[in-house]
Formats: structure tokens, C-alpha cells, sequence
């Protein structure tokens, strides 16, 4: 009847950083997005990451205009804000990806 079980189930999974990176790699034609704000961003990012700030009033408008036939795979400083992103996304119907940790558990 109701299905009260998975209310607390997550739509994305949490990847640490190794397996964040072989499957973002692996991934044809996946999107690496930074949520970290424009300031953030430009003190450093991982290469070749698109920046959309969660922390902008456009965040949702922003991504809702992307392809959602894509996989997008998630960043921010700790994972926090990232996750959180991943979970409004998912919901969305967006295939989302986040970086336990942030951007430091991505391998060198």
C-alpha cells in the first residue's frame, strides 16, 4: 500500500574518490560539475569541470537546461553541498555522481 520504507532511499550514489574518477572516466560523454562558488572555482578546480554554483537562486534553472540523457558526476569542497545538489537533481531525473570528501578525495 504505502511504501514507507524507502522515503530515506537515495536516487545517486556517494563514490569516494577512486571509483568517482574510473567511473566519471569511463563514462562517454559525462559532465564533471563544480557546485562551489565562482570564487571557489577560480582558486583552483578539478580539469575540465563546468562550474554551477549551488549556492545561486539560478542553481536549478541553470541545470535544468542541460541534457538529461547525460551522467553528471558532482564536486564541491567536502561533498556536502554537492550531495545536496545530487539529491534535488535526482529527483529531477538527472543521473547524478557525488565526491565523498570533495574535490581533495580526487586521486592525483
Amino acid at each position: 500500500m504505502f511504501n514507507l520504507f524507502s522515503m530515506g532511499t537515495k536516487a545517486f550514489e556517494d563514490l569516494g574518490g577512486r571509483e568517482f574518477k574510473d567511473k566519471f572516466t569511463a563514462a562517454a560523454g559525462a559532465v564533471l560539475v563544480d557546485v562551489r562558488t565562482a570564487g571557489e572555482f577560480s582558486s583552483g578546480t578539478i580539469q575540465g569541470a563546468k562550474n554551477i554554483d549551488f549556492m545561486s537562486p539560478a542553481f536549478k534553472e541553470q541545470f535544468l537546461k542541460l541534457d538529461k540523457n547525460k551522467e553528471y558526476f558532482l564536486f564541491c569542497r567536502s561533498g556536502n553541498r554537492s550531495g545536496q545538489a545530487c539529491n534535488i537533481l535526482s529527483k529531477e531525473g538527472y543521473k547524478v555522481y557525488n565526491l565523498a570528501g570533495g574535490v581533495g578525495a580526487w586521486p592525483r
